[in-house]
């Protein structure tokens, strides 16, 4: 550790301590989740159905996209309906006039005020009230049980292929006959009850729901707790102090009088032979640009079908291609590409680690691995098509179809697959690494801290398979988290930044002092919020309040590093000025400022907007998560996997030449692209809704009636505009990325 003691120290014991937080806590959601009933009966002894049926109701949503049609709890897609609000004021609704009608002999919309106050306190009492017995039993009123029915039946129509109801499928972006089994649409309402139900439900001596009064439904008092309301100000209040430490660290810790290195008159990367398996590499950046391309044609498919819900431009595409499954591919292929940038890097470096030579059968390995992730893109690919066009038998629909959970959709086999090439990945990686890391000598320490970040890619996307077909969701939600949120944008974030000091510190750019007391530091801080503000994901996922406190408190600190990332954003840039041969290393370096712009206003400020608990109570599930998601995803990862693509291009085709002119259109296009999406369309959606689900309730924001009017279609219409200057900057980058991998230019 040498004089870096206190720093991995400082490292090592907020992984400690932070780990231990998100297990204990992880424990409690397994603890807290609320029950599934053994069976659910109606006052009058009838037996309406069981666990059993619930959870094939999962299983069944799962098989028709799941999270990509709609959404559960607030998580999923945005165009049709959150299920669960939907469900809670449709029952809800349904309940007041049966109630009205026995008590007046009228509709409740008739009713006086008086009345219907007395009616609506009646509801509250009736559905907040747990009435699930020591045996597991629920039980509801004769009322409840009809308007329980009456809902199903709509539902059961919308599912199918009913002519009633087709406008509202358009509406929905849901193809005709979208679950063509009577049995399982039954199933499938009967899911969505038990979803509504917890949500409505208070826990046992508790005056909140299953879901911390989750969404916002007046009629059954679904309001912000003040648990909600008081862990928002202190998260605001812990943002506003790890600032202001941050700032204080900056100005009396940082070392202002350290000379930089004297700049080498000859790129040093060059002055390796390119070993045979990074020559092989050309073909893992084509790859990422073909997907890069399909992932943004598939993306502007998938948000035109907001504005014609099964249709193209007057074509009836839904039939073959729906919103559901070209939403899924359009996320997939994202995480495909971003992923295969980061690979195609970190083997890249492998060899140059290890002295500039391959370990034996490298070459072969990276082969293996190439084409195993094809097979895994193809195949998930195929899979999910068979799902979601219910044609793969329901009993193979989670193992080679469609999981149903929004980023982790594709099949378990699939998963399997993909987690097995990043554990070879690492193997590959170690084979180039350990020999470097074990040989007495220079300052081991950034190696070791990039052989860290290393592992923790190959090993924690296993969080994925703690949960399966019939997990309870709440369970499900905590380990799909930990792959989302802590192995894309906390183990990827850590390896991004130490393997990027570790270059240009190689590149003679900063000294290796400066670039691992940067690296082991920033660390520490995207550990310190990261690890357990995966909790703030979790707030409304039937999880308990400290759940909810804990994600509020240290997700707050997640911001905390991006402040000073416009400081990072001009030490990049400058580093093009440091030496004549870094002009050809000018895109790249673009690529790593826009990281941290997009950093600063995707992750820091449109991830803070949703963050504090009385935030996202009201806009989780509204256009103002793929704000931040678009933002974030994109904006920082995908440009990070972008700016590796082209850095290793340039050293696997040593006399090419960018050009110019098509980077600038890519560049540019790209980041002009990306905020006109944002600004002219998700963003002021996004804030539409906000209001109307303040004012009316989650269920309003996200209906039909809501999304339907002229201005959000206007809104949706005005987004092509930056669609399409995002197509085409995507367009620039991937042509000039094939272009240099299919020229025949060798190394010198």
């Amino acid at each position: 550790m040498g004089p870096y003691r206190k720093l991995w120290f400082l490292l090592i014991g907020i992984l400690i301590v932070t780990f231990s937080l998100l297990g204990y806590y992880g424990g409690e959601v397994y603890r807290q989740a609320p029950p599934i009933p053994q069976q659910v009966v109606s006052a009058d002894g009838k037996a309406l159905f069981g666990k059993d049926d619930i959870l094939d109701g999962q299983t069944a949503w799962q098989s028709v996209g799941g999270m990509q049609l709609g959404s559960i709890w607030g998580h999923g897609a945005y165009q049709a309906p959150d299920w669960t609000a939907d469900w809670l004021h449709r029952e809800a609704t349904a309940w007041l006039d049966l109630a009205a009608q026995e008590a007046h002999g009228g509709a409740y919309d008739t009713l006086d005020i008086s009345q219907q106050v007395v009616l609506r306190e009646q509801l509250k009492r009736e559905y907040r009230g747990n009435r699930v017995d020591e045996k597991g039993t629920l039980t509801v009123s004769p009322r409840r049980a009809q308007a329980m029915a009456a809902t199903a039946v709509y539902y059961d129509r919308l599912f199918s292929a009913d002519p009633a109801l087709r406008k509202s499928r358009e509406s929905f972006a849901m193809k005709e006959d979208t679950l063509p089994s009577a049995e399982r649409r039954e199933r499938m309402t009967q899911f969505f009850f038990w979803t509504a139900w917890a949500a409505a439900t208070e826990r046992p001596d508790q005056k909140v729901t299953y879901t911390n009064n989750w969404p916002h439904e007046p009629l059954v008092g679904n309001h912000p707790s003040t648990e909600n309301i008081m862990w928002s100000i202190i998260s605001v209040v812990i943002l506003l102090a790890g600032v202001g430490f941050l700032i204080w660290a900056w100005a009396f810790l940082r070392k202002h009088d350290e000379e930089q290195p004297v700049v080498p008159s000859v790129d040093p990367l060059t002055t390796f032979a390119l070993t045979p398996s990074q020559h092989a590499l050309g073909k893992y950046l084509f790859l990422v640009v073909a997907l890069f391309v399909f992932q943004v044609f598939i993306g502007a498919f998938t948000a035109h079908y907001t504005v014609e819900g099964q249709q193209f431009y007057g074509i009836d595409v839904s039939q073959w291609f729906p919103y559901s499954l070209v939403r899924t591919w359009h996320i997939q292929s994202a995480l495909f590409w971003i992923a295969t940038g980061f690979l195609g890097a970190g083997l890249f470096l492998a060899p140059l680690i290890n002295g500039g030579k391959d370990p034996a059968y490298q070459k072969l390995g990276v082969d293996i691995l190439f084409w195993a992730l094809v097979a895994v893109v193809v195949g998930s690919f195929i899979g999910q098509y068979l799902a979601i066009a219910q044609i793969m038998p329901a009993e193979w629909n989670f193992w080679l179809g469609h999981q149903g959970y929004e980023y982790v959709d594709l099949g378990r086999l699939w998963q399997i697959g993909k987690f097995a090439g990043i554990a070879f990945w690492l193997v590959l990686m170690l084979r180039g690494i350990l020999p470097a890391l074990t040989t007495p000598g220079s300052d081991k320490n950034l190696l070791a801290l990039l052989t860290a970040s290393v592992a923790a890619i190959g090993l924690f996307y296993g969080a994925g398979f703690f949960y399966g077909e019939r997990t309870h969701l709440s369970v499900m939600e905590y380990w799909r988290w930990w792959v989302v949120h802590l192995w894309v944008e906390g183990f990827f974030e850590v390896f991004a930044t130490t393997a990027l000091a570790f270059i240009f510190s190689t590149l003679g750019l900063v000294s290796r002092r400066m670039a691992t007391t940067a690296s082991l530091a920033s660390a520490s801080l995207f550990m310190l919020g990261g690890i357990p503000g995966t909790f703030h994901h979790l707030y409304f996922s039937g999880t308990s309040t400290p759940v909810m406190a804990v994600g509020a408190s240290f997700s707050a600190l997640e911001v905390v590093p991006l402040i000073v990332l416009g400081y990072d954003a001009w030490e990049n840039w400058r580093l093009g000025s440091r030496a004549q041969w870094m002009e050809r290393l000018k895109w790249p370096l673009m690529c790593f400022v826009a990281v941290a712009f997009w950093n600063m206003l995707g992750a820091g400020i449109f991830g803070f907007m949703i963050n504090p608990p009385i935030s996202l109570y009201y806009i989780q599930g509204l256009n103002t998560t793929p704000v931040h998601a678009h933002a974030a995803l994109f904006g920082v990862y995908g440009f990070l996997a972008l700016g590796f693509t082209l850095l290793v291009l340039r050293y696997v085709r040593p006399e090419l030449r960018f050009n110019v002119r098509l980077m600038k259109v890519g560049f540019w296009g790209l980041n002009i692209g990306l905020l006109l999406m944002i600004f002219t369309s998700l963003l002021p959606i996004g804030l539409i809704q906000f209001h109307a689900s303040v004012s009316e309730g989650l269920w309003y924001a996200r209906s039909e009636a809501f999304m339907q009017q002229d201005l959000l279609q206007t809104l949706r219409w005005v987004r092509t505009f930056g669609d399409v200057v995002f197509l085409v900057g995507a367009v620039a980058v991937a042509w000039q990325v094939a272009w240099g991998v299919c020229s025949r230019t060798r190394a010198a």
